[in-house]
């Protein structure tokens, strides 16, 4: 397989997000980017104050998503990331057919 088939191949990653992201618009934020990728998925609040993200797309795609959530200054194009970021734990998971848009739960 050729790396640009392996680049186009629909992948999902699960991270989650440590730090000051709840309350600040971080959810909103990872969906814009995710939206601006072609990701589809959900970035939801978790109890103990992490920050879910579930999207899936092309490998690329959510390797530039998993490099934003894990910037050590925490700005890109659009500008910078609210909130603050002290680590970021991600898998990859098999996708899920039939995902569509990108919502914050």
């Amino acid at each position: 397989m050729s790396a640009d088939a392996g680049d186009a191949a629909v992948v999902r990653v699960l991270a989650h997000v440590r730090g000051t992201v709840q309350g600040v618009g971080f959810r909103w934020w990872t969906r814009a980017r995710s939206l601006e990728l072609g990701l589809v998925g959900t970035a939801r609040n978790l109890p103990d104050g992490r920050v879910e993200v579930d999207a899936q797309g092309p490998r690329a795609a959510c390797d530039a998503l998993v490099a934003l959530l894990r910037a050590p200054d925490g700005v890109d194009a659009a500008g910078r990331r609210p909130g603050s970021v002290t680590g970021v734990a991600v898998q990859e998971l098999p996708a899920r057919p039939g995902t569509t848009g990108f919502r914050e739960a």
